[in-house]
């Protein structure tokens, strides 16, 4: 089994909650992972920012190489730099499963999309509130995931914007006309109040920062989380 379909075994669960480790305690990421394990999760949400697409910086290859040594969950992650076709190579290495690029960052977008797929790992593209959907309508067909954000990339902890639940509705009607397969994930002030509207418009991913590690049990915020979508 590949590393693409590795994580889209999970492609039937519904919902499933991606941890965004932005906001988990980096200083002691194995006891983090461990409760995460304990907490039902099945995937990770990487974020990796390169200070010049997003105005702001995270970690790179050598936390995706750790994170990849010490547990078996497949790793979404999820690229907001600058052309990222130079390093997919790289994240691919380092133990990515799902490798998820900003149509905005892209300056030939099939191309990259093409390049994660030959290195035997799942493609997604992203795509900001602003963004409209016409941007990546010509390349879903090559897409594994859609990520719709709800908030503007680069920062954990903002409100959540319902343009989002607009798109998912839309790409919802152009999957099924198109008789494609791909996710669809949300990213972007997922919490009790936010989850619900988004889950019933399609998504069926969804991304959790502070809904989780601001939490003092993991595991009754996943419990709690997953019980909102599908109240």
């Amino acid at each position: 089994m590949n590393a693409r379909e590795k994580i889209l075994q999970l492609r039937s669960t519904s919902p499933l909650i991606l941890p965004s480790l932005l906001l988990c305690d980096f200083g002691d990421l194995r006891s983090e992972l461990e409760l995460l394990a304990k907490a039902g999760i099945q995937a990770l949400h990487l974020d990796v920012m390169d200070g010049l697409f997003v105005p702001n910086m995270t970690y790179g290859m050598p936390i995706i190489e750790g994170l990849a040594r010490h547990t078996e969950l497949p790793l979404d992650v999820h690229l907001m730099i600058q052309e990222p076709s130079r390093y997919i190579e790289q994240f691919g290495a380092a133990g990515a499963n799902l490798i998820t690029v900003h149509v905005e960052a892209c300056s030939d977008l099939p191309a990259t999309l093409k390049q994660i797929h030959e290195l035997g790992i799942a493609s997604g593209v992203a795509l900001n509130p602003d963004t409209e959907l016409d941007a990546i309508l010509p390349c879903l067909e090559l897409c594994d995931l859609v990520l719709c954000m709800s908030v503007n990339a680069g920062f954990g902890g903002q409100e959540f914007n319902p343009v989002a639940i607009e798109k998912v509705k839309q790409l919802v009607e152009i999957r099924e006309r198109r008789q494609l397969n791909f996710v669809l994930e949300v990213d972007g002030g997922i919490n009790v109040e936010t989850i619900g509207d988004c889950y019933s418009a399609g998504a069926t991913w969804f991304v959790a920062g502070s809904s989780i590690f601001k939490q003092q049990c993991y595991q009754q915020a996943v419990t709690d989380l997953t019980a909102a979508a599908t109240a």
